[in-house]
Parts: C-alpha cells; sequence; structure tokens
C-alpha cells in the first residue's frame, strides 16, 4: 500500500494543496487553484476549464 503525503504551497496567499505518492508522482488540487477566481464555486471554474478545446487538447497529450 502506498503513503500519500500531504503538503501545502502558498501562492498569492492561498493555500494549495500537494499529494506526493512515494516520491513519485505529485498531484496539485485544481479545485484550491480555482477557489483564486471563485472563493464561493470553484467547481464552476473547474467546469470551464474541462470545456476549454486547449484543455482538452492537452490532456489528449
Amino acid at each position: 500500500m502506498t503513503k500519500i503525503k500531504k503538503e501545502t504551497i502558498k501562492a498569492k496567499g492561498l493555500v494549495i494543496e500537494v499529494y506526493t505518492e512515494d516520491f513519485k508522482n505529485d498531484y496539485i488540487s485544481l479545485t484550491d487553484i480555482a477557489r483564486y477566481k471563485n472563493k464561493e464555486k470553484p467547481n464552476v471554474v473547474v467546469a470551464n476549464w474541462m470545456r476549454n478545446f486547449n484543455t482538452i487538447e492537452y490532456l489528449g497529450i
């Protein structure tokens, strides 16, 4: 079983959580980043990112 380590970084006054798995894979919370644009409903910002053609193209690479 892998151990997940949770760390935080601070950017422009926001706390962003970073999850590390076995020091190989890092995962950054997109919801925490989206809170910069919309503190009450960050899910709307993430939904707009996922609808963007450039995002879909990037994920396909």
